[in-house]
């Protein structure tokens, strides 16, 4: 197994608690608004080919809260810094969920910064057809169970959250929701002007969604491939917002294939 360390780096004048693991050409990686959930089998097999760097969100427990960010537009000016500062520009990048809507305002703001950029079930933009699933006023744990289209059948779920919640692992979600709010809340999860944003996006986007994701409708998926010029999708069927888990073969098997075309 590959082994992953984590480090605090002073960077962009803040903290910022990242991993890192794996070697070759640099991968960033954008969490979803639950958080880094760990170490899983998708990420071992992508580091045997890549050099994986997993910030940790502002404000989820590790990495301290920044005042300053106050809306994901803010997130993704302080995450463009760190990038330009580490030399990393332009770099691959995959965003989950909300980390998805970090990337796609970071490339919005800078077209040159990514090489690549993947976007598994992005929120960040209002769906032409369906809502974003509101997740801050059901229970952390309705919410776990939205994300995944068979909890019981994925053992990678069960693995993260199967059992008795720990006190340690109830803040760590406590703490990443009410950040989420905090830069999310109005309007909900998304940025009006973003579409309009991307339009003269040149970046090499790939769009990654489940058919039974009950957290973001496949209405984000439509307006993202409209705002996006030659952006491509990729369906996986019979899994839901977490296909980097619910079925992570075939999920790796697109990523590759996009990063390496």
């Amino acid at each position: 197994m590959i082994k992953s360390s984590e480090e605090v780096l002073s960077v962009a004048g803040e903290r910022l608690a990242i991993v890192k693991s794996g070697s070759g050409k640099p991968l960033l990686i954008f969490h979803d608004e639950l958080g880094y959930p760990g170490w899983m089998t998708w990420n071992e097999t992508i580091a045997h080919e890549r050099e994986l760097l997993i910030p940790l969100q502002p404000g989820f427990g590790k990495t301290p809260k920044i005042e300053w960010v106050r809306t994901y537009r803010d997130l993704a000016g302080f995450y463009s810094q760190v990038v330009r500062e580490l030399k990393l520009d332009p770099v691959d990048v995959i965003g989950y969920s909300a980390g998805g809507f970090i990337a796609a305002e970071m490339v919005a703001a800078d077209p040159k910064i990514f090489s690549k950029m993947i976007l598994v079930a992005p929120m960040g933009i209002k769906p032409s057809v369906g809502e974003i699933m509101d997740i801050f006023p059901i229970t952390m744990r309705t919410h776990l169970r939205a994300t995944v289209a068979d909890p019981h059948g994925t053992p990678e779920f069960l693995k993260l959250y199967g059992g008795e919640m720990t006190p340690e692992q109830f803040e760590a979600f406590e703490d990443a929701r009410a950040e989420s709010a905090r830069i999310g809340w109005e309007p909900y999860m998304h940025n009006p002007a973003l579409p309009y944003l991307l339009r003269g996006t040149k970046t090499p986007t790939l769009l990654v969604w489940g058919t039974r994701d009950r957290v973001v409708p496949r209405g984000c998926i439509d307006e993202y491939k409209k705002a996006i010029p030659g952006a491509q999708v990729a369906t996986i069927e019979n899994v839901g917002h977490r296909p980097e888990i619910e079925n992570s073969t075939e999920f790796v098997k697109i990523v590759s294939r996009f990063l390496t075309s």
